[in-house]
């Protein structure tokens, strides 16, 4: 095991003095917690960091790793440009893990460096590291779109390039918790922020690595975090390990959740073997969700693999309820994997002859026809988790005070531009919040002259 050690650390700005100008007294214990993470890498003199980061280049299905031979940035954007940060990079390192990620299947490389500066997310740990550690050679590398199963794997690939390099590797998992935390803080306050730092905390503490694979991406998207996939990265690397486990802080007073946690490998487990537990899992809920699904999203998936599978529309089948034959409605079928959307397509008003053929036509749409996917395979389908929105009938509105965000969805319209949200979505807290998000999708300027309607929905899971 060449794994040596990893952290998870928060990326503040404020805790650099020179950006702080005494805001950082606010978060000490966060800063002499990355005090001593600097002063134990020293120790333990690594060979190379694996530095994950939320914020370099991110792509929505491709993990990306930094090229070149070494890096710099400043803290400009802070108001600090003095203050800047270099660094080696360890490409022998780095093709590594591209190779054992290409032989995973795992899409990861060098493609698409948009801006080859340091970003906060890994200068704040390293100008720390620097202070004790000196110049270590670092590999950066960004965290995705891409499920949590494949960044957990990504972490995999890191702990084979160390075994076969033979370098002593640590791992810095670079990342903030919840940002609902308070009112005042950036994104304004959550109960999901609360709940998700006091698991994560939990997680931490204890080692337990299978609980951030399993935790509902649904509900970390809710609580606004942006450091759980650069934490699967690094549990990945010690799957099937046991761990020694501190967290060494944990803080909040600006609305977000700095939490500060060293890991060490001890020995082998097969209990801790989490990636084959969660796969078992993976299926069992699959086929329990097989076994439950109405009319509705049984329909969809059907009509859905069978086009996939044949390039065929599926006729509309007999012996489904009589409002599938005989009613009219507007339709959404919307698609996940692991949680994160695939695809989604619908329709306001019907457009077929029958509900039945609307849910057929939009399931098809839904995974070859949405231009921000590509096209749902095979090998994918039984990945796929379904829910099949009928809309009611449109009423117009005058005001955002007759929206309900949990109950109505609403469609804003200026001339041919028209634009949709549904009710009940993640992250969409208020009305106004939700006619925003409307006018962005239709291209409507916010001090345009549209109208709005609302409408409710039967939504089938």
């Amino acid at each position: 095991m060449n794994i040596i050690g990893a952290f998870a650390a928060p990326h503040p700005p404020l805790i650099i003095p020179e950006v702080g100008r005494g805001q950082e007294q606010n978060i000490l214990a966060t800063a002499d917690s990355y005090e001593a993470v600097g002063r134990q890498i020293a120790r333990e003199k690594p060979d190379v960091l694996a530095v994950i980061t939320p914020h370099s280049v991110m792509y929505a299905d491709y993990l990306h790793i930094s090229p070149g031979t070494q890096a710099q940035g400043d803290f400009g954007s802070f108001g600090a440009p003095q203050i800047f940060v270099q660094t080696p990079y360890d490409q022998d390192f780095a093709n590594q893990i591209c190779a054992h990620a290409e032989y995973q299947g795992i899409p990861a490389g060098f493609l698409g460096e948009k801006d080859p500066r340091l970003d906060h997310g890994a200068m704040i740990p390293l100008y720390f590291i620097q202070k004790y550690a000196g110049f270590i050679p670092i590999v950066r590398i960004s965290i995705s779109g891409l499920s949590y199963q494949i960044h957990y794997q990504l972490g995999q690939c890191i702990r084979q390039a160390a075994l076969t390099s033979g370098k002593k590797t640590v791992i810095i998992a670079s990342g903030d918790l919840s940002h609902k935390l308070r009112e005042d803080g950036p994104y304004g306050f959550a109960m999901d922020g609360l709940l998700y730092d006091e698991k994560i905390c939990k997680i931490f503490a204890q080692g337990d690595f299978y609980g951030l694979l399993d935790m509902d991406p649904g509900f970390c998207e809710a609580a606004a975090e942006c450091g759980q996939r650069s934490f699967l990265v690094m549990a990945g690397a010690f799957d099937g390990w046991k761990v020694q486990s501190k967290l060494l802080s944990y803080q909040g007073p600006f609305g977000v959740g700095y939490a500060v946690a060293a890991f060490r490998p001890v020995e082998e487990s097969k209990e801790r073997r989490f990636l084959e537990k969660h796969i078992r899992e993976k299926e069992r809920r699959r086929l329990e969700r097989k076994e439950q699904e109405d009319a509705y999203v049984r329909l969809a998936r059907e009509a859905l693999e069978y086009h996939v599978q044949t390039g065929e529309r599926l006729a509309l089948p007999d012996g489904l309820p009589q409002e599938f034959y005989e009613n009219k409605a507007g339709a959404f079928v919307s698609l996940k994997i692991d949680g994160s959307l695939r695809g989604c397509i619908g329709t306001i008003m019907p457009t077929q002859s029958c509900i039945g053929e609307e849910i057929i036509e939009n399931a098809i749409s839904a995974a070859v026809r949405d231009h921000r996917f590509s096209p749902v395979t095979e090998e994918e389908l039984p990945l796929l988790t379904y829910s099949v929105d009928i809309l009611g009938e449109p009423e117009t509105i005058q005001s955002e005070d007759q929206l309900d965000v949990k109950r109505y969805g609403v469609i804003v319209q200026a001339g041919l531009k028209r634009g949709l949200l549904l009710p009940d979505l993640i992250g969409v807290d208020t009305p106004q919040e939700q006619v925003r998000i409307a006018l962005e999708k239709a291209g409507i300027p916010p001090y345009a002259n549209y109208s709005m309607e609302r409408f409710e929905v039967i939504r089938h899971l």
